[in-house]
């Protein structure tokens, strides 16, 4: 079979967003986004939020783990050890509070299961939670619109903006996996076996941003990482011939990144995690130039291939 990346044919599913959908969207921010005001004037009492740095120790010694800066803390919440909440009552912003505690005998942490501990904090703040209505102050402190309608406008927007997006980018798939198929290429073992420990090494780090490990996700979900890796042994292959498919057609096309692409892909990276340009610098490393390089490769094939194919909008 040629390989054939041009003419290549696909339906955009364009989705238009409802009413139902915007309403639905607003309720979820209305439920997930708490109203904060700032207390001044009293000590705290139970119920307070208050912001506070702490550093733990134990033994005189400041223990790993236990110190934090501008930690929130629903007082009498119960999230922290027993008996530290409780001492930071009454006190005011800018206090500092020695907090003396014992650690459970069930702990965690052999080291501390059981033992004595200080922790130095400082009060930067008391709010309190409430809930708040659907009018134009939640438009305007939410949604940074003077008023509901506007906000609502806004979303609706946003909402369709990212429905187009999902709608493009399923379609760019199609088309790279209809190339990938008319391509003789069949991946190795150990390059799926690689890309299998890449898809784990990424549901690992996703996990753990939600304070979970793998151990727990297969738990939880009365699996294993052998059946895991089973299951994902397709999406590996289709992974790795796209890819395969990619790099044919840079090679075909001869096509190559400008520095202007580059930069923009620079931009992007920095302001998907909050960084300058100066401090990716710091971090920017022959590894990270060579993903910057393929991604925009990726992205110029993704678009010669979409040019040259006939899509019809559903």
């Amino acid at each position: 079979m040629e390989f054939t990346y041009k003419g290549l044919t696909a339906q955009l599913q364009k989705h238009t967003v409802t009413d139902e959908e915007v309403d639905r969207q607003m309720q979820r921010l209305l439920q997930q986004t708490p109203r904060f005001t700032e207390i001044t004037g009293r000590p705290t009492q139970n119920g307070d939020e208050i912001v506070l740095d702490y550093a733990g120790f134990c033994d005189g010694e400041q223990f790993a783990g236990g110190t934090a800066e501008n930690q929130t803390l629903v007082l009498g919440s119960g999230t922290f050890i027993p008996g530290f909440e409780e001492q930071l009552i009454g006190k005011n912003v800018g206090d500092k509070v020695t907090v003396e505690v014992t650690f459970p005998e069930q702990y965690h942490s052999d080291a501390l299961a059981g033992k004595p501990a200080q922790f130095h904090c400082t009060i930067h703040g008391i709010r309190i939670r409430s809930a708040y209505e659907l009018d134009d102050t939640f438009a305007q402190e939410v949604g940074g619109c003077e008023t509901l309608e506007a906000f609502n406008l806004k979303l609706r927007r946003s909402m369709q903006a990212f429905a187009d997006q999902q709608g493009e980018m399923e379609l760019q798939d199609n088309l790279l996996r209809q190339a990938a198929e008319t391509l003789d290429f069949t991946p190795d073992e150990a390059s799926v076996e690689a890309e299998l420990d890449a898809q784990m090494q990424t549901m690992r780090a996703q996990l753990a941003r939600q304070g979970a490990t793998l151990e727990m996700y297969c738990q939880f979900m009365a699996t294993d990482e052998k059946t895991l890796r089973e299951e994902g042994r397709a999406t590996a292959v289709q992974n790795l011939r796209n890819k395969a498919a990619i790099d044919k057609i840079v090679e075909l096309e001869k096509l190559v990144p400008t520095q202007e692409e580059i930069t923009q892909m620079l931009t992007a990276i920095c302001r998907q995690n909050s960084l300058t340009m100066e401090q990716l610098r710091d971090c920017y490393d022959q590894q990270l130039e060579d993903a910057v390089t393929q991604s925009v490769l990726m992205s110029k094939v993704l678009e010669l291939i979409r040019k040259n194919a006939t899509v019809t909008t559903v």
